[in-house]
């Protein structure tokens, strides 16, 4: 009995994985088999690096919106990466167990929050406080990086906290017996040993940044053109696909497709990068 129902288990979880890789295979061939002649019709050169996005004028140039994910990415990047790290190693390293058990449960809440809320939150809070001090509109590319930073902060936060608490005591203990003092211990011997799951919460950041749409829509200013300063307002490549399709068709509605197709590449590379250079760390 207990072989038939590990045979059977098997089999459930074997046809779970195929599942899920057969997905990814469907979902790669609709995109690339609906994008790429897409491409072919427009021009590889005139839909990457084109400056102008006009479907009505057959204008259909991506490298604005390419720019615009970059930028905002990037600035979530700056604002998310080292105050998610360093609350982590907080949390895991010097938080009192009072404030603990409130500040672990606000992390959960926050990445329970609906992407919708948070774009309400950057529409009333961030684009006004930005509009008053900085000026311009306030939907601007520094609107989309500030929210976006909070947005991925859960999971930077929570894949770090858990790394450092898999590094095994030894290691702390034994920068202790070596003479360095608690902080130096932390940030020398154990946050050190738990790189690897650090850039794995980081990588899951950057994925996060790239692929919101909702939230960075509500205050990013949708504007078609590579922003000039951190008050103007840009469109991301996300952003661009969600605006246009309900009504797009022909020509118009297969270059929205062929966006997604550079999407996934840009994601594929940032991802084979990002493995590339973690594993010439380890060497």
């Amino acid at each position: 009995m207990k072989d038939i129902k590990e045979k059977i288990m098997k089999i459930v979880f074997m046809t779970a994985a195929l599942v899920s890789i057969a997905a990814v295979v469907l979902i790669c061939t609709f995109l690339f088999a609906s994008g790429v002649p897409a491409i072919g019709k427009i021009g590889f050169l005139k839909f990457i690096f084109g400056m102008e996005w006009r479907p009505g004028n057959g204008a259909f140039g991506i490298f604005p919106m390419i720019i615009g994910s970059i930028y905002v990415t990037a600035g979530a990047l700056i604002i998310g990466v080292p105050i998610g790290i360093l609350a982590a190693i907080f949390m895991a390293e010097f938080c009192p167990k009072w404030l603990y058990k409130i500040m672990k449960p606000a992390v959960n809440l926050m990445a329970g929050i609906p992407s919708v809320v948070y774009g309400f939150f950057g529409l009333v809070v961030i684009v006004p406080f930005i509009r008053d001090t900085f000026g311009g509109r306030g939907l601007s590319l520094m609107a989309a990086s500030i929210l976006l930073g909070l947005m991925i902060l859960p999971t930077i936060i929570s894949m770090t906290e858990t790394s450092i608490r898999a590094v095994p005591r030894s290691y702390y203990e034994g920068g202790l017996a070596l003479g360095a003092s608690h902080e130096r211990s932390v940030f020398f011997t154990v946050v050190p040993a738990a790189k690897s799951g650090i850039f794995a919460g980081v990588v899951l950041g950057v994925g996060r940044a790239i692929g919101e749409t909702m939230a960075v829509m509500m205050v990013a200013g949708n504007q078609p053109v590579i922003p000039e300063s951190i008050t103007d307002g840009v469109r991301t490549l996300t952003i661009n696909i969600v605006m246009e399709m309900g009504y797009s068709t022909d020509l118009h509605r297969e270059a929205l497709i062929a966006t997604a197709v550079v999407l996934f590449v840009f994601i594929l590379i940032i991802n084979l990068s990002f493995n590339l250079i973690k594993r010439g760390k380890n060497r």
